[in-house]
């Protein structure tokens, strides 16, 4: 290839291959978080803020979408994508020790909440299609039904809420 000479070339086939976990493995997974962490439609559950608990964020996120509520796995991936945004929000911009993460449902309705103790809003950034960063309130905004921000005495909630069928497990 021109301008590559000397360089690697990345090997195709060979020893390396791909691991891609197994729904029952995402589910014990997702069941150990629930264990450690606590279940988060039951009150809000403590996270770490560190990179690492977006993980754990995912996983709870995951397994109360789709086990407890019985909802599609599309919804469940679009859920876990948006908490995803959120607690990275939380992780980077908030130098908080814990950050908060609540899941909600009501008829027709479900609501994911990241509390952290910072009081600076989020802002929704206008992104250019080269950009890098800046593109998780843009993913909120467009996958979810609505979302915002609720100011607290000691900090503030990011919430989203999307529309789910009213038929409950």
């Amino acid at each position: 290839m021109a301008g590559l000479e000397g360089m690697e070339q990345p090997r195709h086939g060979g020893d390396r291959t791909a691991t891609r976990l197994t729904p029952a493995v995402e589910d014990e997974q997702a069941r150990g978080a629930l264990e450690l962490y606590g279940n988060p439609t039951e009150g809000e559950v403590r996270l770490p803020s560190r990179p690492e608990s977006a993980y754990a964020a995912r996983r709870l996120t995951h397994i109360v979408v789709l086990r407890q509520w019985a909802l599609t796995p599309v919804m469940a991936e679009e859920s876990v994508l948006l908490v995803s945004e959120l607690v990275g929000n939380a992780v980077r911009h908030t130098g908080a020790r814990v950050f908060g993460l609540r899941m909600l449902r009501r008829r027709g309705w479900m609501r994911i909440e990241v509390r952290d103790p910072s009081r600076g809003l989020p802002c929704l950034l206008p992104v250019r299609d080269l950009d890098t960063s800046g593109r998780g309130l843009t993913l909120v905004d467009t996958l979810s039904d609505r979302w915002g921000v609720d100011l607290l005495p000691r900090g503030k909630t990011t919430w989203f809420e999307m529309r789910v069928p009213d038929r409950r497990p």
